[in-house]
């Protein structure tokens, strides 16, 4: 039993294990969220183990080149010489965790842990090590077996790279065929169960001029959970009334669900043709959305628009999955890409047949996952002849090639969280801490915004950080970020992706929460309401302080 478990995990290395012990340490050093001792204990023995596989690898291609090895008294003191800084390191962060944690939640306005719980931490990351251990040792016992059946036939060398090749194939298969396809099984019974909800969809409105209604294009039925919540919330003409102390119009929302239509063309022409309907040209602005994976469109960000204008407003959207935005990007890449693209070309297309003087102004907007088809959908070469007035997004992920050419066209000395980009006549930056309202210049004819918050793990992860720092990094911190970044290869990468999983749970206003009161500025300075004033501003932001309208609050999906 004893020769097979050591033929089935191998010898255990002590110098494999001190770089593991390093990266553990380092773990434990901030990053954009704070992190709670289960999940700190979890990416503590997942960096372990990969720090102890990044030294097995060091060590095979040190055998490999047939470098000097040494053994007995001089090894052991080396390995001594080795892990005293590695364990002076341990204790240093150990000791300063707490207080690191505790910096970054009372920028956030999180009560201050009250102790560092590293029993926790340390059986969390000791049972996460050894199962990522086990599976490593599995993986390298099924290599032996491969090599040593090849060895009978093939030269050793030979038996080496092909068993390689074989054991690569295999993980892929099992990979592919098994573990994702068990996910996709499970998502698509997931939405075989979404369906079954639509036959217990709440009555249709009642208003005639509503989506959905008895004389909607647009079934009701098959809108879908996101779609319906959309149309029936936000403020009516009299709660806009009541607000601006002047007449007010109902707001238009068209919502069109992913069941609406077979196709993202299908899709998007019904939802001109509901924009047709309900006389959404005639009115002053035209929003095009792009929901969230889901289909969720944030009222906190919705709301406030059409209080701006009183009500004359039209917002149109189209549903493009089912599964929430972290799945639908890595499993349906390219449909909220294809949707928002359609959209925008048919409601575009029909938009600049109309006079300038009697049509809307037309805008782009999307958050987080929507921003990013939106953008994609936003072609400069389709705008050339006819170009919107502008577009606002807010928590671009990381991904979007529009927001990356921006980024790095930002002007020198500025920093990354929140740049500027030429006089700012074109784009502009908002957070939690600026409302694009600051620029050199004057807004030019057409006006993009971007809302992101500086500790947004979604916006600011670094796929590059595996060895080198991220670019926000070496600029000074941001108002919610920590003092005390330290930069390690590999760990800061997982630290990140870890920190993209923790943001929507975010206080309001850090991380990937996005609120109303950070929606209202960038939607001023980008859509210019006519007779609003900063009072005005100020007025909208204490009524959703105050929790008026569903939509005055936080997150995203």
């Amino acid at each position: 039993m004893k020769k097979c478990l050591s033929w089935v995990f191998g010898p255990f290395s002590v110098p494999c294990l001190l770089l593991g012990l390093l990266f553990f340490a380092a773990s434990l050093t901030p990053s954009l969220i704070p992190r709670g001792p289960e999940v700190q204990g979890i990416l503590g023995g997942l960096v372990t183990a990969l720090g102890y596989l990044i030294g097995q690898i060091v060590a095979l291609l040190w055998r490999a080149a047939d470098m000097p090895r040494l053994s007995g008294r001089p090894a052991l003191g080396l390995t001594w010489i080795i892990a005293a800084p590695i364990m002076a390191f341990f204790f240093w962060v150990l000791g300063s965790s707490r207080t690191w944690q505790n910096d970054i939640r009372q920028k956030m306005g999180m009560d201050p842990a009250d102790a560092l719980h590293f029993a926790t931490i340390l059986l969390l990351a000791v049972v996460t090590f050894v199962v990522a251990f086990a599976l490593g040792r599995l993986v390298a016992s099924l290599f032996r077996l491969v090599r040593a059946r090849l060895l009978r036939v093939m030269p050793a060398r030979r038996a080496n790279v092909l068993g390689f090749v074989v054991v690569v194939l295999f993980l892929v298969v099992v990979t592919r065929d098994g573990i994702v396809d068990h996910v996709v099984t499970g998502l698509d019974e997931s939405y075989e169960a979404a369906q079954e909800l639509f036959e217990d969809a709440p009555p249709p409105p009642d208003g005639p001029h509503m989506t959905g209604s008895v004389e909607s294009l647009i079934d009701w039925a098959s809108i879908g959970k996101p779609g319906r919540d959309f149309i029936t919330s936000g403020p009516s003409s009299e709660d806009i009334s009541a607000f601006t102390g002047r007449p007010a119009l109902d707001p238009i929302r068209v919502y069109v669900g992913r069941a609406n239509g077979g196709t993202p063309r299908a899709r998007a022409e019904l939802a001109l043709a509901e924009l047709i309907r309900q006389g959404a040209f005639d009115r002053e602005v035209l929003i095009m959305a792009s929901p969230t994976g889901t289909g969720w469109m944030d009222p906190g960000s919705h709301d406030p628009v059409e209080y701006m204008h009183g009500g004359d407003i039209a917002t149109v959207a189209a549903q493009y999955s089912y599964l929430q935005s972290p799945l639908a990007l890595i499993l349906e890449t390219r449909t909220g890409l294809e949707q928002s693209t359609a959209l925008q070309e048919v409601v575009h297309g029909y938009w600049k047949t109309l006079p300038e003087n009697a049509r809307p102004r037309l805008y782009a907007h999307g958050l987080s996952l929507g921003a990013w088809s939106s953008m994609h959908a936003t072609n400069i070469f389709r705008l050339l002849d006819d170009p919107i007035d502008g577009a606002f997004w807010a928590g671009p992920p990381f991904p979007s090639r529009f927001w990356n050419y921006v980024q790095n066209h930002r002007n020198p000395g500025t920093s990354w969280v929140l740049p500027q980009i030429g006089d700012g006549s074109l784009v502009r930056y908002a957070s939690h801490t600026a409302d694009a309202s600051e620029a050199a210049s004057d807004w030019g004819e057409m006006r993009i915004a971007f809302l992101q918050y500086s500790s947004d793990p979604v916006v600011f992860y670094d796929p590059y950080s595996l060895w080198r720092a991220p670019p926000w990094m070496r600029d000074p911190p941001a108002e919610d970020m920590t003092d005390h970044f330290i930069f390690v290869p590999v760990v800061t990468q997982f630290q990140l992706a870890l920190d993209m999983a923790l943001s929507f749970g975010a206080p309001a206003g850090h991380g990937h929460a996005y609120y109303a009161q950070d929606y209202i500025g960038p939607w001023v300075q980008v859509t210019a309401p006519e007779t609003w004033s900063p009072r005005d501003t100020e007025r909208l932001k204490l009524h959703c302080d105050n929790g008026f309208q569903q939509g005055c609050s936080n997150g995203a999906q």
